[in-house]
């Protein structure tokens, strides 16, 4: 595990972002269809990680009220591991927000709370094609777009350049293997040094197993978890903290941190996507390389995956709600995200702004591993799946329980769906 020190630093930096932060005034509210331009205030709710992106959002939503003088947003914020739970008892209670986020890897399981944009989209013209097609598919619920996007990206590992350096080891290239990367991890591990986080969550470990010919789904979209490709290299993986101790072992608080653990400089690579480049540009005090995942028996494959606003099926002002989410999603503010390393653009235009202000190599790097990702297509019981996944793979990194044992656990208790 990591020293306690380690530990409240990192929470530190999380707890100071949680709560609620307001942007703009209060105002009277609309009725459902209603084309009043009477002053009305919109609730925004969106998962953050740090101070950055709190003020990227706020950034984007001075921007609504810039265009529509009479909406202000009010946003409302959380981690990401708690938004999903927050968002599941607000739906129940049928207090949702007007304006709710939705990462793609979810739309199965939470798009029925959100309305389909179908009709606004007609009706305003709105140019759905400026957006990259596999996010735009990934925000689609039975053939209906349930939020706009803002990002996406694929998974690729982030790695600390001077801790490369310090080890006199070359640093990645795009076609490396997994033999490289198992050989890099273990000459920087040594003293309070490891060389990668071997985070115990489903979405890091989803890239290794494919690229070694695993599956997660069945042919027609059910889940399973429980074969033995996926078992053998997920045991594999977890070999790299209990058995080389090339990487530290993680609780299920650090887990969910594991980008700020990183961020901190004394491990040399994790994996992670474009989102949080924000966040190791602002914390980070080494030089950041990114490199793809590296290549195991089938070649490189990593997952790409994206996030969008969308109107909540319980708001009383859905024509604002759209006017709003056109904006959160439109050139300038996702110029302004791709700049601050906030989003790799889901526009195809403003994905320019975050190469020039991304780390050297980035653009290069990225458009490799594009070449080298598969839609990260899940099913309605993701959420529970991926907590699971955290809560036993706290034991597989460990050494205390067999990828094959936890992964029939998980399996049984959420199913196929």
């Amino acid at each position: 595990m990591l020293s306690r020190e380690s530990v409240k630093s990192v929470l530190v930096s999380v707890f100071l972002i949680m709560g609620v932060l307001l942007v703009g005034c209060g105002g009277t509210a609309q009725q459902p269809g209603s084309t009043s331009n009477g002053p009305v205030t919109l609730t925004w709710s969106m998962w953050t990680a740090s101070n950055p992106e709190v003020q990227a959002w706020e950034y984007d939503a001075a921007l609504v009220t810039k265009k529509y003088p009479n909406i202000h947003i009010k946003f409302q914020t959380t981690t990401f591991a708690n938004y999903w739970t927050k968002l599941e008892s607000e739906a129940a209670s049928g207090t949702m927000p007007d304006i709710i986020s939705l990462q793609s890897q979810h739309t199965p399981g939470f798009a029925s709370n959100f309305l389909p944009l179908g009709s606004y989209i007609k009706q305003n013209n709105f140019d759905i094609s400026a957006f990259d097609s596999t996010i735009i598919k990934g925000l689609t619920f039975q053939n209906e777009v349930r939020a706009l996007p803002y990002d996406f990206g694929p998974l690729v590992i982030f790695y600390n350049r001077d801790m490369f350096k310090k080890y006199n080891i070359p640093e990645p290239t795009n076609g490396w293997t997994y033999a490289q990367f198992f050989a890099d991890a273990q000459k920087m591990s040594h003293g309070n040094d490891h060389g990668f986080i071997a985070n115990p969550s489903l979405d890091s470990v989803l890239p290794f197993v494919l690229s070694d010919g695993g599956q997660y789904l069945t042919s027609d979209g059910k889940l399973t978890l429980d074969n033995p490709q996926f078992a053998r290299t997920y045991q594999e993986y977890a070999k790299l903290a209990y058995q080389y101790h090339a990487s530290p072992t993680l609780s299920v608080t650090e887990s969910n941190n594991a980008a700020f653990l990183w961020a901190a400089g004394n491990i040399g690579m994790t994996v992670d996507g474009p989102w949080d480049l924000i966040n190791f540009k602002s914390s980070a005090k080494f030089s950041i390389g990114i490199a793809p995942m590296p290549a195991l028996s089938k070649g490189q494959i990593t997952v790409t995956a994206g996030s969008g606003f969308g109107i909540s099926n319980t708001t009383k002002n859905a024509d604002a709600a759209w006017k709003a989410i056109s904006v959160l999603t439109g050139p300038d503010a996702e110029q302004y995200l791709a700049s601050s390393g906030r989003a790799f653009s889901a526009r195809t235009a403003e994905q320019q702004y975050w190469y020039k202000n991304a780390v050297p190599g980035a653009e290069s790097t990225l458009t490799y591993a594009n070449a080298h990702a598969v839609p990260e297509v899940t099913t309605a019981s993701w959420n529970q799946a991926q907590t699971l996944f955290q809560q036993y793979g706290v034991k597989v990194i460990a050494g205390q329980q067999t990828a094959a044992s936890a992964l029939s656990t998980i399996q049984q208790q959420v199913g196929n769906s």
